[in-house]
C-alpha cells in the first residue's frame, strides 16, 4: 500500500487576542518574566459567537476547500477535545452537521451520511489518540481518507495560576495514503499512569449549600435554607433547577482542578517513559540514544517554553547513551547527585531538580533547543495553550519557519511527544516528504496571526465571564454559534449554528 500519514493541516485561531502585557498589568505580574521565562506574548481567546464546535468546523472546512475534496470521500472525522459542548452527543457530530449544511447545496443532504464521527477525550492527548487510530484505519483499507480535528478552549479561573497560559483554536489534519507532508509508521511508544495532576470533575453542590449562599447574598441569613427547600413539592416531577430528585446539584465547569508543579513532573515522567517505550517498539538496542534520529521535535506545549524546561532529563539520559555527556558535564555547575548521599528522598529530588535546571543553562543544551525545539514555540507564544491542538500547532510553526529559512527537510525525521494530563504520553515520528514545501507554503500561519485584533483587559474579562452579548471581532465568512435553546422541554440546551457569508448573509444551520 505504501506510506500513510499527514497530507495537510489547517489551523483556525480566533481573530481576537489579549496581549500578555495587558493581563500582566491587570494582575500585577512581571511581563518580562512571562515573556522571557515562559515564552508568553499573547493569548488567543474565543469571541462570543465561537465555541469548540465552530472552531473545529472552520478548520475542517478550510482543509476540504483547499484540497478540493468531495465530502463524500471522507470516511471519518475523529475529534480530540476536552472542551465538549455536550455530555453525550459528540462535538464532532455538531461539526459534521455544520459541514453538511454548507456542502449540501452542491453535494446533497447525505454528503456526510457515511462519515464516521466520534470524540476522543484524554485531556491534551485526545487528538493524538485520534490520529493514531485514523492512521491505522487508513492503513487497513484502500483509498481511505480521514480527518482528525482537534479543538479546545483552554480556560482557567480568573486570577489563577493557569490564567496566563490560556488559549483557544482548532487544527484539522488530513490523513491519507501517499501523504505529501509526513509519513508516519505504526511503531509508537506509550506511557500511562492514572493521576490527578489536572482534571475536570463533575462537582457536587448540595441544595442546602446553594440556597444558603443565595440567602446570604440577599441579606437573609436568618432564614433557614431547610425551610426554603421544604417548600419544594415532594413529587417525581422536575420543574426547575432545585426541583430535582437528588439532594445535590452536579456542575461541570469549563475550568479545571490542577496542581501545576505536580503536572510538570507528570509531564516530565511520562514523556521519558514513552520514549523508552518507543525505543522498544522500534527495536533499538538497550542503551542506544533515540532522539539523535530526529532533526526537529514537536511537543504538546501548555505554554511555549514547556518543552525546553521539561526536556533536560531526556537530554541528559540521551547524552549518557551517546557518550557525549563527558564533554557536556564540564558546562554544568555541579555534579550529578547520588541518591545514597542524601538523608531523604525529598532532599535528593530537590538536588536532582537543581541539577536538571543547571543542564538547561549549558551552551550545549541551549544549542540543542535552538536547533530542534525553538521553531515549534513561535506560534505557541502568540496563541497560548490549545490543549489537544498544541502539538499540531507546534508542527505547523516548525515547518513554516523551516520553509521561510530554506531548510532542506526532505527525508528527515520529526519526533513527536504528545501528553495528556491524567496522565498519558505517546511518542512517534514522521518522515518529511518531498512535497512538504508546497503544502506548508499554503498555511501562512504567522501572517494570519499578525492580522488579529487585540483586545483590552476589560473586554477579555467580559468574554471570560460571558457577560458580553455581541461579538467583538465581528462574524464574517465563518461558522458561528447562533442560539442555545433556553426554553423548557425536550430541546433545552439544543445548539443552533449558522454560516455567515462575507456579505453578512446568515445561513442558519439546525443542529
Amino acid at each position: 500500500m505504501g506510506k500513510v500519514g499527514i497530507d495537510d493541516l489547517a489551523v483556525y485561531i480566533p481573530r481576537i487576542y489579549l496581549p500578555m502585557d495587558a493581563l500582566a498589568n491587570a494582575r500585577g505580574y512581571d511581563f518580562g518574566k512571562l515573556r522571557d521565562g515562559l515564552g508568553l506574548q499573547a493569548m488567543s481567546f474565543p469571541d462570543v459567537h465561537e465555541d469548540p464546535a465552530t472552531m473545529a468546523a472552520n478548520a475542517v472546512l478550510e482543509l476540504l476547500l483547499r484540497n478540493r475534496l468531495d465530502p463524500r470521500q471522507i470516511g471519518r472525522i475523529y475529534m480530540g477535545t476536552e472542551s465538549a459542548v455536550d455530555g453525550s452527543k459528540p462535538t464532532a457530530s455538531y461539526v459534521v452537521d455544520m459541514l453538511t449544511q454548507y456542502f449540501s447545496r452542491e453535494y446533497g443532504a447525505d454528503c456526510f451520511l457515511e462519515c464516521d464521527v466520534v470524540d476522543l477525550t484524554f485531556a491534551c492527548i485526545g487528538a493524538v489518540d485520534a490520529l493514531q487510530n485514523t492512521l491505522d484505519w487508513v492503513r487497513a483499507g484502500q483509498d481511505r481518507i480521514g480527518i482528525v480535528v482537534s479543538s479546545d478552549v483552554a480556560k482557567y479561573e480568573l486570577g489563577s495560576g493557569g490564567e496566563y497560559t490560556q488559549g483557544a483554536g482548532a487544527v484539522a489534519v488530513l490523513v491519507r495514503q501517499q501523504p505529501r507532508l509526513l509519513a508516519i509508521d505504526g511503531n509508537w511508544g506509550v506511557a500511562t499512569r492514572s493521576v490527578h495532576d489536572f482534571f475536570k470533575p463533575v462537582r457536587p453542590f448540595s441544595k442546602t449549600q446553594i440556597v444558603a449562599e443565595v440567602l446570604k447574598l440577599a441579606g437573609l441569613e436568618h432564614v433557614s435554607p431547610e425551610s426554603i427547600l421544604a417548600q419544594i413539592p415532594h413529587s417525581i416531577g422536575v420543574e426547575g433547577f432545585l426541583d430535582s430528585n437528588e439532594p445535590e446539584i452536579l456542575v461541570h465547569k469549563e475550568t479545571p482542578m490542577f496542581d501545576g508543579p505536580y503536572s510538570n513532573q507528570c509531564y516530565q515522567d511520562r514523556i521519558r517513559e514513552a520514549l523508552r517505550s518507543f525505543a522498544k517498539a522500534n527495536g533499538a538496542p538497550e542503551g542506544t540514544p533515540v532522539t539523535e534520529r530526529w532533526s526537529r521535535l514537536a511537543f504538546h506545549l501548555p505554554y511555549a517554553f514547556q518543552a525546553r524546561r521539561m526536556f533536560s532529563e531526556v537530554f541528559f539520559e540521551e547524552a549518557l547513551k551517546s557518550g557525549n555527556w563527558a564533554e557536556i558535564q564540564s558546562e554544568v555547575a555541579f555534579a550529578q547527585p547520588i541518591a545514597e548521599d542524601f538523608s531523604s528522598d525529598e532532599a535528593y529530588q530537590e538536588a536532582y531538580g537543581q541539577f536538571l535546571r543547571a543542564i538547561t543553562k549549558t551552551k550545549s543544551y541551549r544549542n540543542y533547543v535552538q536547533e530542534k525545539i525553538e521553531k515549534s514555540e513561535r506560534a505557541s507564544s502568540l496563541v497560548g495553550n490549545m490543549y489537544t491542538s498544541s502539538i499540531f500547532l507546534a508542527l505547523v510553526s516548525t515547518l513554516e519557519a523551516d520553509l521561510k529559512e530554506g531548510v532542506a527537510l526532505e527525508g528527515r525525521r520529526i519526533g513527536f511527544f504528545g501528553y495528556g494530563s491524567g496522565s498519558k504520553s505517546k511518542v512517534f515520528e514522521g518522515e518529511v516528504q518531498p512535497q512538504w514545501k508546497e503544502v506548508a507554503a499554503q498555511w501562512k500561519l504567522m501572517d494570519r496571526l499578525s492580522e488579529r485584533l487585540p483586545i483590552d483587559y476589560a473586554t477579555y474579562e467580559g468574554l471570560h465571564r460571558k457577560t458580553l452579548q455581541e461579538s467583538v471581532g465581528g462574524v464574517s465568512g465563518e461558522f458561528f454559534l447562533d442560539t442555545v435553546n433556553q426554553e423548557p422541554g425536550n430541546y433545552t440546551g439544543a445548539r443552533t449554528y449558522g454560516w455567515q457569508f462575507e456579505k453578512k448573509t446568515d445561513l442558519i444551520l439546525q443542529a
